[in-house]
């Protein structure tokens, strides 16, 4: 337990992170957003603010509170599975505006969008299985703690990709729309499995199920262009999510 006392203070670097990442595509045009967009935002924002309320109640004396706010948690992570899920038919939309429109998008061309969906349903999907592994092994402090503190890399890309990609395009905007968008994936990627690596060498969880997991999720999303540009994955998402 002493080892995760300041877990708490180490939680707030994803969480600017996070919003530093969205900030200019959410804040910057708010009114504009549907509210499926508000509520996946908040959502995930709460989300976050819990895994930096909970481990600083389990290790400052306030137990009860913690396994309180745990179980109006765990309906807030089925809240954010159903809100993610209920948002991929707008990368289906904007596939279909990309192919509609493609002066306006420059380039992003459909296929990425489409490879947005394909790895965001595998984020989603991880994301649940690691908040049930961290509900069946509640009992097991070490266990419970890193199975829960991996959620937040395994959906971080979204947000944090947003924000690389921004500043990518202000450095690459006299190639537009001549710009290879992949490389802003890929340092993304990057950046969230160092700091698993970093996280999970700090509380020696580097052979642990959960770090494994993250890696592979976002090892996964490094193949976001072949999984956009795949017929099959484009006729299953097409016939499957309906824009």
């Amino acid at each position: 337990m002493e080892k995760y006392t300041s877990l708490y203070k180490w939680m707030l670097i994803p969480m600017l992170l996070m919003q530093l990442g969205i900030f200019r595509d959410y804040w910057g045009d708010f009114t504009d957003n549907a509210w499926s967009v508000h509520i996946h935002y908040w959502t995930g924002t709460i989300w976050y603010l819990y895994l930096i309320i909970q481990p600083y109640y389990a290790t400052h004396g306030k137990l009860e509170k913690h396994r309180t706010n745990g179980i109006i948690g765990m309906f807030l992570a089925g809240g954010v599975c159903i809100t993610a899920f209920s948002m991929l038919h707008r990368d289906i939309v904007t596939a279909q505006r990309a192919m509609d429109f493609p002066d306006q998008f420059g380039p992003f061309e459909p296929w990425f969008f489409l490879g947005v969906a394909a790895v965001e349903i595998i984020m989603i999907i991880a994301f649940g299985y690691a908040v049930m592994q961290s509900i069946i092994h509640r009992k097991s402090l070490e266990d419970h703690a890193w199975w829960l503190i991996s959620t937040v890399f395994i959906i971080m890309m979204p947000a944090l990709g947003r924000g690389v990609q921004n500043v990518f395009l202000l450095i690459e905007i006299d190639q537009w729309p001549d710009i290879n968008i992949m490389t802003s994936i890929y340092v993304t990627q990057a950046l969230i499995i160092l700091m698993v690596l970093l996280a999970a060498f700090k509380y020696n969880k580097l052979n642990h199920p959960a770090t494994y997991l993250t890696i592979a999720v976002n090892l996964f999303t490094c193949f976001l262009e072949p999984l956009g540009r795949s017929e099959i994955i484009q006729t299953f998402l097409k016939t499957f999510i309906k824009g």
